[in-house]
């Protein structure tokens, strides 16, 4: 017999009211390896909550051999987690051997640079300017093949019953990802300053100044890694640059890569003091749905980029009225497919630095936790400075990470602004943790539905709470199926249920994506 979700979350829902665990002591557990920006799944854990992003063998079997027991249609991803599809791209030999490329043809290919938006720090013997991005060769792939590529990526259609603009933008796209990264490489640069960058709506873009010098060249000083990647601060000549230690202004430089008309960036010097704003990209400054694998991954390979509601509004607001403010963007999409995401923001945006997430993982901090690593990268550059940390609730390590650096670095978190996905999206079904927020000021964050909500806070102040939005924050899982939400805050039930309970209603739940 073939039962429907519906159905089953229903016949789970008595067990879910009913059954009482008793009070006992906690057991101990292992600690489970984590996965670099692991995928929106769920998890066990040993408090009897469930987690994004991070599926382990043990939940697999739990979810699964009740969903198969009860012999259900819920799609596959429902039991093993909603598929990450911003992982596990193929890199050097094995897009090489895909695409059928001998060396010889490889070597004709001209090479390429991609190279992302950084920023530069002022210490007593001048600027630091860090440079970070890949060396590799894009092979010339046919229409035909780059269809059968780009397929893997779509759910329930193809890139040839899409449009004629998402299907070309799917082939290029996919493009990007099939690319061979070439290693020991030198680059050189060449810096110049920068008129504008970002789309503010300000003069230049908002976000900086263009200065009155700084044009050199740089070369860097190490060769790209195995994977292609360099990632490094490199001291820079002032040459007309104004001294970081006598000004406050943020100054922007073009960042040209020679032997590549494509590797060009802005970046930027950020003095030692003043207001920087870290956000992430997907579902807080455009649309994405990464908790709905089939708008996601159309959202992500073959639609526009749509901005989410009026966020550019806030960010140039901000621009305008937090002096000398450095917008620095955090997404831990792989860097191969950050191009669209660097374009979006150039053009809706102020112009800011960027971070993505690295091939070359050999550092041990970035295997584990890449936001961590990189967040933790920027606060220790800038110890005076102060941060706004900006992202949703759909990222497990957003709301792990968010208030970890708050205690890692006291004083230095001025605001943290979250929106709520699953009070503003009814396709994400997943829930969140609020836990790490227990300990932290009430001011100084806050989790919003609407970008309205943002409008008339004083950051500078750090007034981070708009009193008229209510919070209903209970330190624990929220956003569970039927209103559950796990914790001590006021905002919870008094509901104890057994691990398999919860985990099977979240995961029902999730079949209605």
């Amino acid at each position: 017999m073939v039962l429907s979700p519906q159905i089953i979350l229903f016949a789970l829902l008595p067990l879910a009211s009913s059954y009482a665990v008793p009070d006992s002591a906690p057991v101990a557990v292992a600690p489970r390896h984590p996965l670099i920006t692991p995928s929106p799944t769920l998890q066990d854990v040993a408090s009897r909550t469930i987690r994004r992003r991070g599926v382990i063998d043990d939940l697999k079997g739990d979810v699964g051999s009740i969903l198969s027991g009860l012999g259900s249609n819920i799609p596959s991803y429902v039991a093993s987690g909603v598929p990450n599809f911003f992982q596990d791209f193929p890199t050097g030999d094995k897009v090489q051997s895909s695409l059928g490329i001998d060396d010889d043809q490889l070597k004709a290919l001209p090479t390429s640079v991609l190279n992302i938006p950084g920023y530069g720090n002022w210490t007593d013997q001048g600027w630091n300017l860090r440079f970070h991005g890949n060396v590799y060769k894009q092979p010339n792939t046919s229409e035909s093949k780059l269809n059968d590529l780009a397929n893997v990526f779509l759910i329930d259609t193809s890139v040839e019953k899409l449009p004629p603009d998402q299907a070309d933008q799917a082939r290029n796209l996919t493009a990007e990802i099939f690319v061979v990264q070439q290693s020991n490489q030198n680059v050189t640069f060449e810096l110049k300053p920068a008129p504008k960058a970002g789309g503010s709506g300000e003069p230049g873009g908002g976000g900086a100044v263009t200065p009155n010098g700084g044009s050199q060249q740089v070369k860097f000083p190490f060769p790209t890694t195995a994977e292609g990647d360099f990632d490094a601060f490199v001291a820079i000549e002032g040459n007309g640059l104004a001294d970081g230690n006598k000004t406050s202004n943020i100054q922007r430089l073009n960042v040209y890569t020679q032997g590549s008309n494509i590797g060009n960036a802005t970046s930027y010097l950020v003095p030692s003091t003043g207001m920087t704003i870290i956000s992430d990209i997907d579902d807080i400054l455009r649309i994405t749905k990464i908790y709905q694998p089939k708008e996601g991954l159309l959202n992500s390979f073959a639609r526009p980029f749509v901005q989410w509601k009026d966020m550019p509004d806030i960010y140039s607001n901000w621009s305008r009225s937090i002096p000398d403010a450095h917008f620095h963007y955090l997404t831990t999409t792989p860097e191969q497919i950050t191009r669209n995401y660097m374009d979006f923001i150039y053009k809706t945006y102020p112009g800011g630095s960027f971070d993505t997430r690295p091939l070359n993982f050999s550092d041990v901090q970035a295997t584990l936790s890449i936001r961590k690593y990189l967040l933790t990268k920027i606060f220790e550059t800038y110890p005076k400075r102060k941060f706004v940390l900006v992202a949703d609730t759909s990222n497990s390590d957003v709301m792990k990470d968010y208030p970890q650096m708050a205690t890692d670095f006291p004083g230095q978190v001025q605001c943290i602004f979250l929106r709520n996905t699953s009070a503003t999206d009814e396709g994400d079904k997943f829930p969140y943790d609020t836990s790490g927020f227990k300990n932290l000021d009430k001011n100084s964050y806050m989790f919003f539905k609407v970008p309205d909500d943002l409008t008339n806070l004083d950051i500078q102040n750090g007034k981070c709470l708009n009193a008229t939005i209510q919070q209903n924050v209970t330190f624990g899982f929220q956003g569970l199926p039927f209103g559950i939400n796990l914790g001590k805050g006021a905002a919870s039930r008094s509901l104890r249920v057994p691990t398999w309970i919860v985990l099977g209603l979240a995961a029902l739940a999730a079949a209605f994506i």
